[in-house]
C-alpha cells in the first residue's frame, strides 16, 4: 500500500480534535480537583488546549516511528514498530486499569477518560499506518550497504 500522509495527518487531526472536546468535559468534582489540587492540568478545562496536547504527542509520535521507518528495514524496521504498537497498547490497558482502579481518576468522568483513550488509540493508529503501509526505503539487493556503495561509488 502507497502511503498518504495527507490521510495520516487528517486522521491525527481528527482524533486531537475529538480528544480536546472529550477531556475538556471533565466532571464538576473532577473540575474542583483540577482547580485546587491540580492545577498544573487546568489545560484539560478548555478543549483547544487538550486538543493541542494530544496533537504534539501524537506529532512527536510520529516523528519517532518515521525516523525508525527510514533508518531500519526488513525484520528490525518491523520489530520496532511492533514494539511501539505494543508499548502504545499496553499503555491503553494500564490508563484503562488506573481509571477503574484509582477513586481520584474515577471522579474525572467517561468524557475524559474517552478522551484519554483516544490519545493512545492515535499512537496505535500511526503505528499500525507504518505496519501496514510497508518500508518507505527499499534497500538495494544487496542489503543497505550495497544501496550506500550504488549512491556512492569509490567510497567504501
Amino acid at each position: 500500500m502507497k502511503r498518504n500522509y495527507t490521510v495520516l495527518f487528517g486522521i491525527i487531526l481528527i482524533i486531537a480534535f475529538l480528544s480536546g472536546v472529550l477531556t475538556s468535559g471533565i466532571s464538576l468534582v473532577g473540575r474542583a480537583g483540577v482547580n485546587t489540587f491540580y492545577t498544573s492540568y487546568k489545560f484539560f478545562k478548555v478543549w483547544w488546549q487538550s486538543g493541542l496536547v494530544c496533537l504534539g504527542a501524537q506529532l512527536v509520535v510520529l516523528g519517532i516511528l518515521f525516523i525508525a521507518d527510514r533508518k531500519c528495514s526488513g525484520v528490525k524496521r518491523l520489530s520496532i514498530l511492533l514494539a511501539f504498537l505494543l508499548l502504545f497498547l499496553a499503555g491503553l490497558y494500564l490508563t484503562y486499569s488506573n481509571f477503574r482502579t484509582d477513586l481520584a481518576h474515577r471522579w474525572l468522568g467517561e468524557r475524559f477518560h474517552l478522551g484519554v483513550y483516544l490519545y493512545w488509540l492515535g499512537f496505535c493508529a500511526i503505528a499500525l499506518y507504518f505496519i501496514v503501509t510497508g518500508s518507505s526505503t527499499q534497500p538495494g539487493p544487496g542489503g543497505d550497504k550495497a544501496t550506500l556503495q550504488n549512491e556512492n561509488p569509490g567510497q567504501g
